[in-house]
C-alpha cells in the first residue's frame, strides 16, 4: 500500500522531531544508524532519503536504549528484530518471546508496532518454547498439515495452533489424533471459498473488503456451530 507524500519525513524534518528529547543527534548520526542497518529510510528518484513515523520511532527506540541502558548497536539490532517479528525482545541468554501485551482474547497476536503489516514471525525454537510443544510433536504436526512453516519462520496461526495442542495434549490426545480436525477445517475453508469468490471477482473498490468481512464473519459462525455440535454430542451420550 502507498504511503501518502506528506506522510514522509526529511532528514531535517527527523532531526528536528528528536531533538527535543536527544539534543545530541546530528544529521550525521542519523546516517550512520542507517549504515549500521538500524533503519531503512526509503529513497526519493533524486536520492534523498524520506522517512516514515516507523522509521522515527525506530530511532527513538535506537537512540533510548543507548542513552538510558547503554546497549550496544548489536543487542539493539537484535531487539529490532524482534519487536519487527512481534516479539518481546529476550534478556541475555534467554529466547524472546511473543509480545502477551499484544495478545487478543482469541489468542491471536497483533503484529509489531514497528512494522506497518508484519505478522508475527517465529523461530522454531521460539515456537517450541512458547508453546510447550516438544519436537516430536512439532515435527509430528507438520508432517500432518497442523502447523505450516512459512518461509523461514512460523506465523501467529502457527503459535495459536501449537497453544491449543498442547493443552490438549495434557489430556493423552495426540497429534495424530487430531487428523479429523484438519480434515473438517479444509472442507469448511471450501465451504468458506464458495461463497467469497463471487465477491472476489467482482471490480468494485469494497469487494476485497466485503469478500474478508465475509469470511471472517463465516468462519466465526463455523467455529461456534463446531462447539455446538460437539456440546449436543457429549449430552446425547449422557
Amino acid at each position: 500500500m502507498s504511503v501518502p507524500a506528506r506522510a514522509y519525513l526529511s532528514i531535517g524534518e527527523v532531526l528536528g522531531k528528536l531533538r527535543g528529547d536527544f539534543p545530541d543527534i546530528t544529521i550525521s548520526k542519523i546516517r550512520f544508524l542507517e549504515s549500521e542497518g538500524l533503519i531503512e529510510p526509503q529513497r526519493t528518484p533524486s536520492g534523498y532519503r524520506k522517512f516514515t513515523s516507523i522509521d522515527l520511532e525506530r530511532l527513538r527506540y535506537v537512540l533510548s536504549a543507548q542513552r538510558d541502558q547503554y546497549l550496544p548497536l548489536r543487542v539493539i539490532k537484535e531487539n529490532l528484530d524482534a519487536l519487527d517479528r512481534g516479539l518481546e525482545p529476550a534478556a541475555a541468554g534467554a529466547i524472546a518471546a511473543p509480545r502477551m501485551a499484544l495478545a487478543s482474547v482469541d489468542g491471536e497476536l497483533a503484529p509489531s508496532h514497528f512494522a506497518t503489516q508484519s505478522d508475527l514471525r517465529l523461530s522454531r525454537t521460539e515456537l517450541l518454547e512458547s508453546s510447550e510443544l516438544s519436537e516430536d510433536q512439532l515435527t509430528e504436526l507438520e508432517s500432518f498439515g497442523l502447523i505450516t512453516i512459512r518461509g523461514r519462520y512460523y506465523d501467529a496461526d502457527a503459535l495459536a495452533v501449537a497453544r491449543i495442542v498442547s493443552a490438549i495434549s495434557a489430556f493423552g490426545i495426540e497429534p495424530r489424533h487430531l487428523r479429523s480436525f484438519k480434515t473438517a477445517a479444509d472442507r469448511e475453508i471450501g465451504l468458506v471459498e464458495q461463497v467469497i469468490t463471487p465477491l472476489m471477482n467482482q471490480k468494485s473498490s469494497d469487494a476485497k473488503a466485503r469478500a474478508e468481512e465475509v469470511a471472517n464473519e463465516l468462519a466465526s459462525l463455523s467455529v461456534k456451530l463446531h462447539a455446538a455440535l460437539v456440546r449436543a454430542g457429549l449430552h446425547r451420550a449422557k
